[in-house]
This record gives C-alpha cells, structure tokens and sequence, in this order.
C-alpha cells in the first residue's frame, strides 16, 4: 500500500472523527433563541467536510474532485465561522470551541493546499 493510499484514509478518518466531535459538541450547546439557529448551521458544516471528501475520494472525473475538495474547504471554514459565533453565544464553551476552531483551521489549509495542487497540475498539462 502507497503512502498517498495511507494519507487519504488518515484524511478520510480525520473528517470523520471532526464530524463526531462536531456532533458531540453540538449536544453540550444549551438551546436558545440564537443557538437554535447557529447549532444546526455549525453540525451542517463541521459534519460535511468528511462527507464530502468521501465525495471527492470517489469523484468520477478531475472535475468532479475539484468541485468536492472546493466544497471540503469551503465547509471548512464556515465550521470555523460557526465556532466563533458559539464561542460568543455560550462563553463558558469557548475553549473547547476553540480547540474545534483549531482543526477546522487545519482541514482548511490541507483542503486549500490540495485545491491549489490540483489546480496547478491541471494548469501545467
């Protein structure tokens, strides 16, 4: 098995587990009138990041996975514009917002980075 088979797994695993993490924050979140409409916005957000790179993984042409990982990044970073919002919503949450906010912060780099890969191999061809 090739390392690049083993990354893409370990990435597969890491957005998953974010989603579970995601999940599993989301249920700490007391509801109220504001939470109620940031919580379902941030377990939309946070959980698919994973399911779209399983999209990717699976994409059909170069195009296709382009698209996805755009979608991954993108997801990204609305998850970590949703913790900062619950951050503020429910202080006594923001550290663990904040280590969520973190890894949503690290997917967006390697989906970034894997974006613009992409996009300089399809423009050297």
């Amino acid at each position: 098995m090739s390392n690049s088979k083993n990354y893409k797994y370990d990435l597969e695993d890491r957005t998953a587990k974010f989603g579970e993490n995601i999940i599993i924050f989301a249920k700490k979140i007391p509801l109220t009138p504001i939470t109620q409409r940031i919580t379902p916005q941030l377990v939309a957000a946070g959980t698919s990041i994973g399911s779209n790179y399983c999209e990717a993984d699976d994409a059909e042409s170069s195009k296709d996975f382009r698209h996805k990982i755009g979608i991954c990044k993108k997801e990204a970073r609305e998850t970590k514009h949703w913790l900062r919002m619950i951050a503020i919503a429910v202080p006594e949450l923001k550290e663990e917002a904040r280590t969520l906010w973190q890894e949503a912060k690290e997917l967006h780099l390697i989906f970034n980075s894997i974006s613009i890969k992409v996009k300089n191999k399809n423009i050297s061809h």
